[in-house]
Formats: structure tokens, sequence, C-alpha cells
């Protein structure tokens, strides 16, 4: 398990990446986390990478790993959880909530000792759009560390949130509790994957007005978007902003207009 406390100074150093996180300053409710890292990965302000090596990163990233399809989707996952989590650590701490940005800040660090590069969202300029609290969310996602960061993040977005690990877990939810507005699901999962979820629920009655997005680094013609498919195709690593901007949208006019 690695912790890094709120005491000024703890640091956490990964060798092979030449990277350090470390607590740089602790004043009230307010933390300064700070991200050292190479030469060639530029940091802005000290704590989150230039916009554009990010960018670069994730374009040399996804050439090289092309030629293998398994490989292309498991990058992108890894992405994914380590953006999510830095960026959920951020409006943690903007929140001052430091108990949950601990626990979210040792997920992040466990998700940066998977990469081989330092990865993180570079700031959006899109306005920030969130619901009003009574939209009701599943999340089907088989990663328990993505799991958790992303239902923390949604409901920092405002919806109420709950979370199943495969859609084998979705149905019997859906069949057990009261009935969500939205579902959002991964598409490789054990057991159920998310083309089989998508079409167990597009096929009965009883599911009939809920609202699927995909949120997934496989390739979109796995399943259409339309009526018989999702109503929205999110691709990892999400750039969480405008994920919360984009499908805030979607939701105030597919669900509550």
């Amino acid at each position: 398990m690695l912790v890094l406390s709120r005491k000024k100074n703890q640091s956490l150093r990964f060798p092979n990446l030449d990277i350090t996180i470390e607590i740089l300053r602790v004043d009230g409710k307010t933390v300064r986390v700070g991200v050292d890292a190479p030469r060639d990965i530029r940091i802005l302000r000290g704590e989150l990478p230039d916009s554009e090596d990010i960018e670069q990163e994730k374009a040399e990233a996804e050439l090289a790993a092309e030629k293998e399809g398994h490989a292309r989707h498991e990058l992108r996952n890894r992405l994914n959880t380590a953006n999510l989590a830095l960026h959920l650590l951020q409006r943690q701490l903007d929140l001052g909530r430091i108990s949950d940005a601990e626990q979210t800040l040792v997920r992040a660090v466990e998700s940066l000792a998977e990469l081989d590069r330092l990865a993180a969202e570079p700031v959006s300029t899109r306005q920030e759009l969130k619901v009003d609290g009574t939209c009701r969310a599943l999340l089907v996602e088989d990663n328990d560390n993505e799991r958790q960061l992303m239902a923390g993040f949604l409901e920092l977005c405002g919806y109420k949130v709950d979370a199943v690990e495969d859609g084998v877990a979705a149905m019997e939810y859906l069949e057990t509790h009261e009935r969500p507005d939205i579902v959002l699901l991964d598409m490789h999962m054990p057991r159920m994957d998310g083309p089989k979820t998508v079409s167990a629920i597009r096929s009965n009655p009883d599911y009939e007005g809920i609202k699927l997005f995909a949120v997934s680094g496989a390739e979109q013609q796995l399943v259409p978007t339309g009526d018989q498919g999702v109503d929205h195709w999110f691709s990892k690593p999400i750039k969480p902003d405008e994920f919360a901007h984009d499908l805030a949208e979607e939701v105030t006019r597919t669900c509550f207009s």
C-alpha cells in the first residue's frame, strides 16, 4: 500500500520514472502537491504537466500501441485512471476535503506507478455545467480503482451514483433498485461485456427511456449510437472537464427537457 500523508515534505519517489510526488505546503485546509519530473516532461506551476507535452505523449503512446488493439486499450485505461485521479484530487483540495483527497492521492500515486510516462489533464477553458443533484446514475466499470474514482468525480458533478463491476451486476441492480436516469458503462468487462449489457437493457421495455453512455477505450464500432445502442460515446482517456460538460448537456437535453 502506497501512503502519502499531509505532513509537509512527505514524498514518494518513482526511480524508474524519475518522478517524485511531494507535499509542498500545508496551510489549514489548503494542501499544495508538487510533481518533480525529468526535463523532457515540462511541469506547469510545479503541479501539472504542460498541455502540449501531454497531447504529444498521448499521441506517441497511441501510435506505438496501434499495432496491438489490446495493448492500446490497456494503455488508454491506465492513462484515464491516472488522469481522473489527479483531476479529482485537485477538486477535493479546492473544496477543502482533505481526508478524501488523501485517499485519492494514494490512488493517483498507484496509477502513476503503472505508467512509463507522466500523464495528467490539461486545463479546459469550457464553462462547467453541473446537474441539479436529482439525476441517478449507474456506473458499470470492472476496474475497481477507476470505478471508485469515476464515482467520486460524478458525485462532485451533482449526480447520485451507484457503481457495479460488470454487466451481470448491472442487470441485477436494475431488477432490485430504483431505476437510474442514466447508465455509464465500459465495453470490455468480464462475465457480461458492454455490448451485451446495452442489448439486454434496450430489449427490455421496463428500461425504456434510460439513457446509456459508453465510457471506454474500445473502438466505437462495438456498439451503435442511437435508439438500439448508446446515446453517446465517451472515449478514454477522457478529459474530465469536457466529459463533465458534455455529459451534463446530454443529461439536461435528454433526461430533463
